[in-house]
Protein backbone atom coordinates (compact mmCIF):
# COMPACT_ATOMS: atom_id res chain seq x y z
CA UNK A 1 0.00 0.00 0.00
CA UNK A 2 1.46 3.41 -0.91
CA UNK A 3 2.50 5.49 2.11
CA UNK A 4 0.26 8.36 0.90
CA UNK A 5 -2.78 6.06 0.84
CA UNK A 6 -1.98 4.73 4.32
CA UNK A 7 -1.62 8.29 5.63
CA UNK A 8 -4.95 9.24 4.04
CA UNK A 9 -6.67 6.33 5.80
CA UNK A 10 -5.10 7.23 9.16
CA UNK A 11 -6.15 10.89 8.80
CA UNK A 12 -9.69 9.83 7.88
CA UNK A 13 -9.85 7.46 10.87
CA UNK A 14 -8.55 10.18 13.22
CA UNK A 15 -11.12 12.63 11.86
CA UNK A 16 -13.90 10.04 12.34
CA UNK A 17 -12.87 9.40 15.95
CA UNK A 18 -12.80 13.15 16.62
CA UNK A 19 -16.29 13.49 15.16
CA UNK A 20 -17.54 10.67 17.38
CA UNK A 21 -16.13 12.35 20.49
CA UNK A 22 -17.65 15.67 19.43
CA UNK A 23 -21.04 14.02 19.03
CA UNK A 24 -20.69 12.33 22.43
CA UNK A 25 -19.79 15.64 24.08
CA UNK A 26 -22.78 17.34 22.49
CA UNK A 27 -25.09 14.66 23.87
CA UNK A 28 -23.55 14.67 27.34
CA UNK A 29 -25.77 16.11 30.11
CA UNK A 30 -22.80 18.24 31.12
CA UNK A 31 -22.64 19.93 27.73
CA UNK A 32 -24.32 23.31 27.66
CA UNK A 33 -24.76 25.83 24.91
CA UNK A 34 -21.05 26.66 25.11
CA UNK A 35 -19.67 23.15 25.66
CA UNK A 36 -18.78 21.39 28.88
CA UNK A 37 -18.97 23.66 31.94
CA UNK A 38 -16.12 24.59 34.20
CA UNK A 39 -16.05 22.34 37.27
CA UNK A 40 -14.97 23.91 40.57
CA UNK A 41 -13.81 21.33 43.14
CA UNK A 42 -11.06 21.60 45.74
CA UNK A 43 -8.57 18.81 46.61
CA UNK A 44 -10.36 18.44 49.94
CA UNK A 45 -13.71 17.95 48.25
CA UNK A 46 -12.12 15.48 45.83
CA UNK A 47 -10.99 13.35 48.79
CA UNK A 48 -14.41 13.53 50.46
CA UNK A 49 -16.13 12.61 47.19
CA UNK A 50 -13.86 9.61 46.70
CA UNK A 51 -14.67 8.41 50.21
CA UNK A 52 -18.41 8.88 49.77
CA UNK A 53 -18.46 7.12 46.41
CA UNK A 54 -16.65 4.16 47.96
CA UNK A 55 -19.69 3.58 50.20
CA UNK A 56 -21.69 2.82 47.01
CA UNK A 57 -25.16 3.11 48.55
CA UNK A 58 -28.43 4.71 47.51
CA UNK A 59 -29.98 4.43 50.98
CA UNK A 60 -30.76 8.06 51.91
CA UNK A 61 -30.22 7.54 55.65
CA UNK A 62 -26.56 6.44 55.72
CA UNK A 63 -25.82 8.52 52.64
CA UNK A 64 -27.10 11.77 54.16
CA UNK A 65 -25.59 10.83 57.54
CA UNK A 66 -22.11 10.97 55.99
CA UNK A 67 -22.50 14.75 56.03
CA UNK A 68 -23.32 15.05 59.74
CA UNK A 69 -20.94 17.57 61.28
CA UNK A 70 -20.04 19.15 57.93
CA UNK A 71 -19.74 22.92 58.53
CA UNK A 72 -22.50 25.20 57.27
CA UNK A 73 -21.41 27.44 54.41
CA UNK A 74 -23.57 29.78 52.34
CA UNK A 75 -22.83 31.33 48.97
CA UNK A 76 -20.65 28.54 47.60
CA UNK A 77 -22.16 28.43 44.11
CA UNK A 78 -20.50 30.43 41.34
CA UNK A 79 -22.59 32.17 38.70
CA UNK A 80 -25.01 35.04 38.19
CA UNK A 81 -26.68 36.99 35.42
CA UNK A 82 -23.28 38.60 34.77
CA UNK A 83 -20.82 35.86 35.83
CA UNK A 84 -20.44 32.53 34.01
CA UNK A 85 -21.88 29.58 35.88
CA UNK A 86 -19.57 26.85 37.17
CA UNK A 87 -20.49 23.37 38.36
CA UNK A 88 -19.43 23.75 41.98
CA UNK A 89 -18.65 20.76 44.19
CA UNK A 90 -17.91 21.92 47.74
CA UNK A 91 -18.26 19.02 50.14
CA UNK A 92 -16.25 20.76 52.87
CA UNK A 93 -19.14 23.11 53.67
CA UNK A 94 -22.78 23.06 52.61
CA UNK A 95 -25.96 25.07 52.93
CA UNK A 96 -29.38 23.47 53.13
CA UNK A 97 -29.91 23.32 49.38
CA UNK A 98 -26.41 22.29 48.25
CA UNK A 99 -26.59 19.54 50.88
CA UNK A 100 -29.74 18.22 49.21
CA UNK A 101 -28.08 18.55 45.78
CA UNK A 102 -25.10 16.46 46.83
CA UNK A 103 -27.17 13.73 48.48
CA UNK A 104 -29.31 13.35 45.36
CA UNK A 105 -26.26 13.39 43.06
CA UNK A 106 -24.55 10.69 45.14
CA UNK A 107 -27.64 8.49 44.81
CA UNK A 108 -27.16 8.64 41.04
CA UNK A 109 -23.43 7.92 40.98
CA UNK A 110 -20.93 5.08 41.11
CA UNK A 111 -17.91 7.16 40.10
CA UNK A 112 -16.73 10.78 39.83
CA UNK A 113 -18.07 11.34 36.32
CA UNK A 114 -21.43 9.89 37.29
CA UNK A 115 -21.55 12.22 40.28
CA UNK A 116 -20.84 15.29 38.15
CA UNK A 117 -23.49 14.26 35.63
CA UNK A 118 -25.98 13.57 38.42
CA UNK A 119 -25.23 16.89 40.10
CA UNK A 120 -25.86 18.74 36.84
CA UNK A 121 -29.17 16.91 36.41
CA UNK A 122 -30.27 17.70 39.96
CA UNK A 123 -29.12 21.30 40.16
CA UNK A 124 -30.03 22.45 36.64
CA UNK A 125 -33.04 22.18 34.35
CA UNK A 126 -32.29 19.75 31.52
CA UNK A 127 -28.85 19.20 33.09
CA UNK A 128 -27.57 22.34 31.36
CA UNK A 129 -25.20 24.24 33.63
CA UNK A 130 -26.14 27.91 33.47
CA UNK A 131 -27.45 30.51 35.89
CA UNK A 132 -30.74 30.73 34.00
CA UNK A 133 -31.19 26.95 34.19
CA UNK A 134 -30.29 26.56 37.87
CA UNK A 135 -33.15 25.29 40.04
CA UNK A 136 -33.13 28.30 42.34
CA UNK A 137 -36.30 27.39 44.23
CA UNK A 138 -37.07 24.20 46.15
CA UNK A 139 -40.27 23.50 44.21
CA UNK A 140 -38.27 23.68 40.96
CA UNK A 141 -37.31 20.10 41.75
CA UNK A 142 -40.89 19.07 40.98
CA UNK A 143 -42.00 21.84 38.61
CA UNK A 144 -39.03 22.10 36.23
CA UNK A 145 -38.29 19.46 33.61
CA UNK A 146 -37.04 16.89 34.00
CA UNK A 147 -38.30 16.59 37.59
CA UNK A 148 -36.06 15.42 40.42
CA UNK A 149 -38.95 14.84 42.82
CA UNK A 150 -42.73 14.71 43.10
CA UNK A 151 -44.68 17.11 45.30
CA UNK A 152 -46.65 14.81 47.62
CA UNK A 153 -47.77 17.48 50.09
CA UNK A 154 -51.46 17.37 49.17
CA UNK A 155 -51.52 13.56 49.30
CA UNK A 156 -50.34 13.53 52.90
CA UNK A 157 -53.03 15.71 54.42
CA UNK A 158 -56.54 16.89 53.73
CA UNK A 159 -55.56 20.05 55.62
CA UNK A 160 -52.95 21.04 53.03
CA UNK A 161 -53.25 24.67 51.93
CA UNK A 162 -52.75 25.91 48.36
CA UNK A 163 -51.46 29.41 47.81
CA UNK A 164 -50.31 31.36 44.76
CA UNK A 165 -46.78 32.72 44.81
CA UNK A 166 -44.80 34.97 42.49
CA UNK A 167 -41.40 33.41 42.98
CA UNK A 168 -38.45 35.82 42.87
CA UNK A 169 -40.64 38.87 43.55
CA UNK A 170 -39.91 40.59 46.87
CA UNK A 171 -42.94 41.74 48.84
CA UNK A 172 -41.00 44.95 49.50
CA UNK A 173 -40.33 45.49 45.80
CA UNK A 174 -37.71 44.30 43.35
CA UNK A 175 -36.50 40.74 42.92
CA UNK A 176 -34.35 38.32 44.86
CA UNK A 177 -32.33 37.22 41.84
CA UNK A 178 -31.54 39.97 39.33
CA UNK A 179 -31.62 38.80 35.74
CA UNK A 180 -34.23 36.12 36.36
CA UNK A 181 -37.98 36.38 35.70
CA UNK A 182 -40.78 36.29 38.25
CA UNK A 183 -42.43 32.85 38.16
CA UNK A 184 -46.09 32.42 39.20
CA UNK A 185 -46.55 29.11 41.02
CA UNK A 186 -49.10 27.42 43.23
CA UNK A 187 -47.38 26.16 46.38
CA UNK A 188 -49.05 23.62 48.65
CA UNK A 189 -48.05 23.27 52.29
CA UNK A 190 -49.25 21.61 55.47
CA UNK A 191 -49.54 24.01 58.43
CA UNK A 192 -47.26 22.86 61.24
CA UNK A 193 -50.14 22.47 63.67
CA UNK A 194 -51.78 20.08 61.18
CA UNK A 195 -48.76 17.80 60.87
CA UNK A 196 -50.38 14.94 62.77
CA UNK A 197 -49.04 11.49 63.60
CA UNK A 198 -50.85 10.22 60.51
CA UNK A 199 -49.05 12.78 58.33
CA UNK A 200 -45.68 11.80 59.80
CA UNK A 201 -46.51 8.12 59.27
CA UNK A 202 -46.98 8.92 55.58
CA UNK A 203 -43.49 10.37 55.26
CA UNK A 204 -40.63 8.22 53.97
CA UNK A 205 -36.98 8.36 54.90
CA UNK A 206 -35.36 10.46 52.19
CA UNK A 207 -38.32 12.79 51.65
CA UNK A 208 -37.31 16.44 51.44
CA UNK A 209 -39.10 18.89 53.71
CA UNK A 210 -39.17 22.59 52.95
CA UNK A 211 -40.11 25.19 55.57
CA UNK A 212 -42.98 27.14 54.04
CA UNK A 213 -42.19 30.83 53.47
CA UNK A 214 -44.61 33.60 54.37
CA UNK A 215 -43.01 35.90 51.80
CA UNK A 216 -44.92 35.83 48.52
CA UNK A 217 -41.73 35.62 46.46
CA UNK A 218 -40.30 32.51 48.11
CA UNK A 219 -41.61 28.96 48.35
CA UNK A 220 -39.55 27.84 51.35
CA UNK A 221 -36.90 29.30 53.64
CA UNK A 222 -35.09 26.09 54.56
CA UNK A 223 -34.76 22.50 53.36
CA UNK A 224 -33.85 19.23 55.05
CA UNK A 225 -34.26 15.48 54.85
CA UNK A 226 -36.80 13.42 56.76
CA UNK A 227 -35.33 10.35 58.48
CA UNK A 228 -37.37 7.88 60.52
CA UNK A 229 -35.13 6.62 63.33
CA UNK A 230 -35.66 4.23 66.28
CA UNK A 231 -35.62 7.32 68.50
CA UNK A 232 -38.30 9.08 66.47
CA UNK A 233 -38.57 11.15 63.28
CA UNK A 234 -35.82 13.68 62.63
CA UNK A 235 -35.16 16.58 60.30
CA UNK A 236 -31.58 16.21 58.99
CA UNK A 237 -30.40 19.59 57.76
CA UNK A 238 -27.54 22.00 57.20
CA UNK A 239 -28.36 24.45 59.98
CA UNK A 240 -27.13 28.04 60.07
CA UNK A 241 -28.27 28.42 63.70
CA UNK A 242 -25.23 29.63 65.66
CA UNK A 243 -25.43 26.75 68.13
CA UNK A 244 -25.31 24.26 65.23
CA UNK A 245 -23.55 25.83 62.22
CA UNK A 246 -23.30 22.38 60.63
CA UNK A 247 -25.32 19.45 59.32
CA UNK A 248 -27.30 18.19 62.30
CA UNK A 249 -30.23 15.98 63.26
CA UNK A 250 -33.12 17.94 64.76
CA UNK A 251 -36.20 16.22 66.23
CA UNK A 252 -38.97 16.82 63.70
CA UNK A 253 -41.47 17.87 66.36
CA UNK A 254 -39.08 20.52 67.67
CA UNK A 255 -38.39 21.86 64.19
CA UNK A 256 -42.08 22.09 63.31
CA UNK A 257 -42.60 24.44 66.25
CA UNK A 258 -40.31 26.97 64.56
CA UNK A 259 -41.89 27.12 61.08
CA UNK A 260 -45.37 27.90 59.69
CA UNK A 261 -45.64 24.68 57.72
CA UNK A 262 -43.92 22.20 55.42
CA UNK A 263 -43.75 21.39 51.71
CA UNK A 264 -42.92 17.74 51.02
CA UNK A 265 -41.07 16.57 47.92
CA UNK A 266 -40.45 12.87 47.33
CA UNK A 267 -37.37 12.11 45.20
CA UNK A 268 -37.89 10.03 42.09
CA UNK A 269 -34.80 7.92 42.86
Amino acid sequence: MPRSADRTRRVARTTWVALLWSAFAALSPLAGAHGSPAVSISPGSERILESMLAADTVDPDPLSARFLGTPYGAGTLIGSATEPEQLVVDLERVDCFTYADYVEALKRAHDRDGFLTGLAEVRYKDGIVSFANRRHFFTDWAAAAPPVATDVTARLSGDAVRTTKNLNSKDSGGVYLPGLPVVPRTVTYIPSDRVTDDVVAGLRTGDYLGAYAGDGGLDVTHVGIFVDTPDGPIFRNASSVSTDDAVVDTPLSAYLRTVPGIVVLRPLL
